[in-house]
């Protein structure tokens, strides 16, 4: 739901003041248990720099009186810290909006060793290893490399009378890198594989970042969250709907596609996931439910093409996630011990040459 930059801040609760003490405990358990659930799908690590604290907030549905409370989500011990709560002018329209379109081609093997290991549980696995690419690939802003501590508005003429002037997309790029540097060591490892999963197409991503003093490197770590976001999030959702939906095994599935939404009142847009048997109304009910809040078939915007990505599977034990094969492994056959035969005949032919040569050489020294 949420796009790159945007964070779940915390909860909310509305019931009178003496039901209020009841329900601290439950609170507690809940946002700690929510912010487990996000980070175990993440494929991006939490900085130092970030805030750790997410809100408790408490409505009295009589007074309507406000009671804000605290906990550090990396401290399992902490305890509720009271909080103030402030209100302020346009925070929902001073968002800049930073948009890519990504094109995803990864290939992810699956062992035939690791017979326990699922489909997501490989695929997880192959994002991790593809999640670095994306970390350390470079990012170009309206065609530009700029310092990571520079302003993102640097350059740029704001207008005092107009405070949403500036409230604009920047176009991003995202190069990565097709090998690793020369100061970084490689080892090529032989894996038996079962099968591979290839996730191919074009991922249309979006982030905001708030356009009080934004900074370069805080745009590019909302672009990268929510291109990480965005793949894993897919991935999930169609093995959840292999699983629910029973769908009979074949060589290709489509991932779902990302539709985005206006927030009400808000220069913000969430986002969420469609197949493509699913229909517009279906989608504009389902925002509508979430939001509390009448959505129109127009306010849908369905940001890229139908069979945007692909996985495809070459093993039938692994069309679903929940199968799972207890055969072992196949021995090499004599065709594959061939093929590596051949392919290290010069570290074999080396390895001759440096017998006989060193045959030589005791040969010489003894007579």
């Amino acid at each position: 739901m949420l796009p790159g930059g945007l964070v779940v801040l915390g909860i909310f609760i509305i019931t009178t003041l003496e039901l209020a003490d009841d329900f601290q405990n439950a609170l507690r358990r809940l946002i700690f248990s929510v912010e487990k659930s996000i980070n175990r799908k993440r494929l991006w690590t939490v900085t130092e720099e970030e805030v750790s604290e997410r809100v408790i907030l408490h409505i009295c549905s009589s007074t309507k009186k406000l009671s804000c409370r605290t906990y550090d989500v990396h401290d399992p011990k902490s305890s509720a810290r009271p909080a103030d709560w402030k209100y302020q002018n346009r925070v929902l329209t001073s968002w800049l909006s930073l948009e890519c379109t990504v094109h995803v081609n990864i290939h992810i093997p699956l062992s035939a060793t690791s017979v326990s290991y699922t489909l997501e549980k490989n695929t997880k696995s192959g994002l991790t290893r593809w999640a670095k690419q994306i970390e350390n690939g470079v990012y170009l802003i309206n065609g530009q490399v700029k310092d990571e501590n520079c302003d993102l508005l640097e350059g740029q003429k704001k207008s005092r009378g107009n405070p949403q002037a500036t409230a604009h997309s920047f176009d991003v790029r995202v190069l990565t890198q097709l090998s690793l540097n020369s100061d970084h060591r490689s080892t090529a490892t032989v894996q038996i594989c079962s099968g591979s999963v290839n996730l191919r197409g074009d991922v249309k991503c979006r982030a905001y970042i708030h356009s009080n003093r934004p900074k370069v490197k805080d745009a590019v770590q909302a672009v990268k969250r929510d291109i990480l976001n965005t793949v894993a999030d897919r991935c999930e959702i169609l093995f959840e709907d292999l699983i629910l939906n029973e769908i009979p095994e074949k060589k290709n599935y489509e991932l779902p596609q990302r539709v985005f939404v206006p927030l009400p009142g808000s220069a913000i847009m969430l986002c969420d996931y469609k197949f493509g048997d699913e229909s517009a109304e279906e989608i504009r009910d389902h925002f509508s439910e979430m939001f509390d809040h009448e959505i129109q078939i127009e306010d849908l915007e369905i940001a890229e093409e139908v069979n945007t990505a692909c996985i495809t599977s070459s093993v039938k034990s692994e069309a679903s996630p929940t199968n799972t094969s207890d055969e072992q492994p196949e021995p090499p056959s004599k065709t594959t011990v061939g093929l590596k035969i051949k392919q290290n005949i010069g570290a074999i032919a080396a390895l001759a040459v440096a017998v006989l040569a060193a045959g030589i050489s005791f040969h010489y020294f003894s007579d």
